[in-house]
């Protein structure tokens, strides 16, 4: 392996019931994000772009159509020899009729043999519902300079949004000396990203202990990094700047969304140095009919346009009719908007019609809309 011996397992077994509708059928990493692309090809592209040649997967829910997509691992380059990524769902248990993972530690303890075939010195332990872009090669040589025994991925957030995240506490040197998950009165602004690196030798430890552990809650966060702390072992915060979004929320899936409307976000998917790979679909080129009007959109290929677009994101085979109009608005994949609708402040699911003349979504709504069922229109 070309990272010091580091292999990447990719926790993608959330539910994501706070997406509602989307994820009724399709794991949370497998929601579409950004015109073409799922949300799961943020970390994928960040392991290929590191330099990470295998990667597991670990699937629960709704996980058919995110089990197909990420085993073609020649989407991001990990299908060479000695390389790939690796779909490993829940095994099963005697003690139960569900095949889960009780906790996210427990998700990586489940698949230890997996670990062990390659032998690694290091396992980084990522989400796999974020969108950013993070060389995680860095991230080991800072692991490394520090002698660290973990090393925790943290992004400054404001400090009155601080109580919703894991927060570090650090001392001077970086040195991680208290966790807080979800503090009500937060001491640093220093918010996990859910990125880990460990010695896997001392993980693999740890993780035996607390498959034993009737009283734990096999977690990360609430159990394995707190018993490290306790340990005295060396943990050492990893300060990430740049783009970061968890879209675990239809308003956040919405405003990263948005996001792309800038022409300098910071997530720049036009970056040829650090290339998000996707599925490679064969789409017609978008049309824009002659009296479409577009002001400040992001236009995938395959859409249709005849009417007019605002502030807003289309993704591939999106369809606006004519006199029909999107404002700040989100449509996914082949989403169709019929002759006079109006679309205001909405997230528009995949394939679902808006008919003609109706009205969805406000100017003066607190939260975003999701249109997750078709909207008849005028008969």
């Amino acid at each position: 392996m070309k990272q010091n011996n580091m292999l990447a397992m990719i926790l993608a077994g959330g539910r994501g019931s706070r997406l509602h509708e989307l994820t009724n059928k399709v794991a949370k990493p497998a929601v579409s994000y950004g015109g073409k692309y799922r949300i799961i090809d943020f970390p994928l592209s960040n392991c290929a772009n590191s330099g990470i040649d295998v990667v597991g997967v670990l699937t629960q829910y709704e996980s058919i159509l995110l089990n197909s997509y990420v085993a073609a691992g020649g989407r991001w380059g990990l299908d060479a020899r000695d390389s790939g990524v690796f779909v490993l769902p829940p095994r099963e248990k005697a003690d139960s009729d569900l095949d889960v993972y009780r906790g996210t530690a427990d998700a990586i303890s489940q698949n230890i043999d997996f670990i062990d075939k390659y032998d690694p010195e290091h396992v980084l332990i990522l989400s796999g519902d974020h969108i950013y872009k993070m060389d995680y090669s860095k991230m080991l040589a800072y692991h490394n300079s520090c002698k660290a025994d973990a090393t925790i991925a943290v992004i400054e957030v404001p400090m009155r949004e601080a109580s919703r995240f894991g927060i570090m506490n650090t001392d001077e040197e970086g040195r991680i000396v208290e966790f807080e998950e979800k503090p009500a009165q937060p001491k640093s602004n220093l918010a996990s990203m859910g990125i880990y690196i460990f010695n896997w030798k001392l993980l693999r430890k740890m993780l035996l202990a607390d498959m034993k552990d009737s009283d734990s809650n096999h977690d990360f966060g609430k159990d394995i990094i707190p018993s490290l702390l306790n340990d005295d072992k060396r943990l050492y915060a990893y300060k990430y700047k740049g783009y970061w979004k968890d879209v675990g929320t239809i308003d956040s899936l919405w405003e990263a969304n948005m996001d792309l409307l800038d022409s300098d976000n910071a997530l720049d998917l036009g970056d040829s140095q650090w290339k998000i790979y996707t599925e490679d679909t064969t789409t017609l080129p978008h049309i824009i009919g002659p009296d479409a009007v577009i002001k400040n959109a992001y236009i995938t290929q395959g859409c249709m346009i005849d009417g007019e677009v605002r502030n807003s994101v289309l993704f591939t085979g999106a369809k606006v009719g004519a006199g029909a109009k999107i404002i700040d608005s989100v449509l996914m994949p082949d989403a169709v908007v019929e002759e006079g609708a109006v679309v205001t402040r909405a997230l528009v699911a995949d394939r679902i019609r808006i008919g003609k003349d109706a009205i969805v979504g406000s100017a003066d709504s607190e939260n975003i809309e999701l249109v997750a069922k078709r909207v008849k229109g005028a008969e």
